[in-house]
This record gives C-alpha cells, structure tokens and sequence, in this order.
C-alpha cells in the first residue's frame, strides 16, 4: 500500500493555510520520510457559514502542487480534489499538463464534481449542470494532453482543429475520480484510473449528496463492484483520518490492524493528514509516521 500525505488543512474562516509549516519544508519531509504523494485540495471560494460549521480553505492546487514539484524530486502530486465544473475543460487541461510536465510526470489528477451552492453561484457555475460539466471534462481532457490536433464537440464547449502544447509527460495524466454515488462508480469503471471513496463526516454529510459509504463490508463491496466493471486494475485511495484529532501514536497496533483491514478491502493508496500543531511539529510527526508505518513496513 502507498502513502499520501495530506497538507492540514485550514478550518474556519479565520485560518490561514500555511499555519502548518512552509509547503516546501513539509513536502520535502514527506518524501524523506517514504510518502508516495502529497495531497492538496481545492475551494477557490468558500462560503463563510460554511467555513464557520468546520469547513476548510485552500491554496490553489496546481499553483501549489507545481511549487512542491520544483522542491521535490519523486513524490507524485495529487489534487484532492479538484472540481471540474469550475474551470473551462480546456484551461483545466492546461493546467494539468503544465504540472505534469515541469514534474516529470509526477501528476495525478483527482476530480469531484462538487457539491457547494454558493461556491457554484459564486463563479458563475450552474450547480445542476455539473454532472455534464464534469462528463465533458474527462472526455476532452485527454485529447488536449496528446499534443495532437484534435476537435471535440460537446454541448458546453466545443473545439475545431485545435492544439494543445505542451503536451503531457503522461499519457493520459491518471485520473482519479472522488465520491461514492454508483454514477461516480460507473464513471470510473469507464474512463479512470483511480477510484476516492469520500468519508462520510457529519459536515459532509450535510452539505454533499454523495452516498455514504457504512462500513468497511461497504466499502470492499463497492471496491469489487468498480473493479468487475472495469475489467482493469484501478488504483483506490481512501483518507484515514485517525489522526487528526490529536496524538494517537500509543495506538500504533491498533492504527497498524486498521491499515491491514483497508488493505485487504482492495484499498492501493491511503491518505494520511498530520494532527493540526506548528511547522516543527508537524514536520516532526511526518517523520515519526514514516519511520513507524513506512519504512517499517
């Protein structure tokens, strides 16, 4: 199993998300330490109820994630998520590429569809069109990444004869698909090469319309579901979040069994985000993790 370590995120309206530790110090920790990836996610514009209910802010994602490549040398950069509908396919592609290639190809591309009213209305976005904006995407995204002429004709953006450069390092870049709903499943099985099973937290249970995954039976049901239909392996990535709520290391047996069981499920990639606490600290925590469930391994 891989490992990918999630920046802490920023919670409430008044955080700042670097109160953790410079992003480059932190990323070259997690590589020294064995980590597989650094995950960072995306809220261009979040709404402050929400983030006074316990919802977090961002960096932008592949701002960030291309500054991490130039600090790193092997650690795969992923967003967790991005939100296609927000951006024209296009600039996403673009975005995506240029990561990708001033990484070495070093990117993967995590995508959710959303799920936040007032970030959609905020940028202009209808929310009940997100499904077909996020369709669109994944389908156009990988001809723009071949640096070939292609046309695409969609019923939101349409393109004739056109070019994208530079093209991806990878080809196509992974995409790896967040959320639980059977159409994400389908999605998956379909057009991607990785699989986010969303945790089901009170907050996100209020606010998102993903189907709640109950249990770990659940979740190795769903696991075989997607990988029948695709016929392919698919690489799945779950969070674990047991260590956000503070120090746990006397429950590394216990975090160790825990771990195994996602394994045995089908899990590839776990997702693992550091107690909130100061740049050291956190840098401090990154390493005795790796030591302790990395390296040890």
């Amino acid at each position: 199993m891989k490992f990918v370590f999630h920046y802490p995120d920023a919670n409430g309206p008044d955080g700042d998300f670097l109160d953790s530790g410079p992003l480059d110090e932190i990323a070259r920790a997690a590589e020294q330490a064995g980590f597989d990836a650094l995950g960072l996610t995306e809220h261009p514009i979040p709404g402050a109820r929400w983030l006074s209910a316990g919802g977090h802010q961002s960096l932008d994602p592949f701002v960030a994630l291309g500054y991490i490549a130039a600090a790193t040398e092997r650690l795969r950069l992923l967003t967790h998520l991005a939100l296609a509908p927000y951006r024209n396919p296009f600039l996403l592609a673009k975005a995506a590429a240029t990561v990708d290639k001033l990484s070495g190809g070093r990117l993967i591309l995590g995508l959710g569809a959303g799920y936040q009213k007032s970030e959609f209305f905020a940028l202009g976005v209808d929310i009940d069109e997100r499904n077909a904006l996020f369709d669109e995407a994944i389908d156009v995204m990988p001809l723009a990444w071949t640096g070939e002429r292609f046309s695409y004709e969609g019923a939101h953006f349409s393109a004739k004869d056109v070019i994208a450069k530079p093209a991806a390092a990878q080809q196509p870049i992974p995409i790896w698909i967040g959320g639980n709903s059977q159409l994400t499943l389908r999605r998956v099985a379909a057009k991607a090469q990785g699989w986010m099973p969303l945790g089901g937290t009170p907050l996100l249970a209020r606010t998102s319309k993903t189907a709640h995954i109950a249990s770990r039976e659940d979740l190795r049901i769903k696991i075989d579901q997607v990988l029948e239909a695709a016929g392919r392996p698919i690489d799945i990535t779950c969070g674990y979040t047991a260590f956000r709520a503070g120090p746990t290391r006397s429950d590394v047996d216990l975090h160790r069994a825990e771990l195994a069981e996602l394994a045995d499920c089908g899990v590839t990639w776990v997702q693992v985000e550091a107690p909130k606490g100061e740049a050291g600290e956190v840098a401090e925590w990154v390493q005795w993790f790796g030591e302790t469930f990395i390296t040890a391994s």
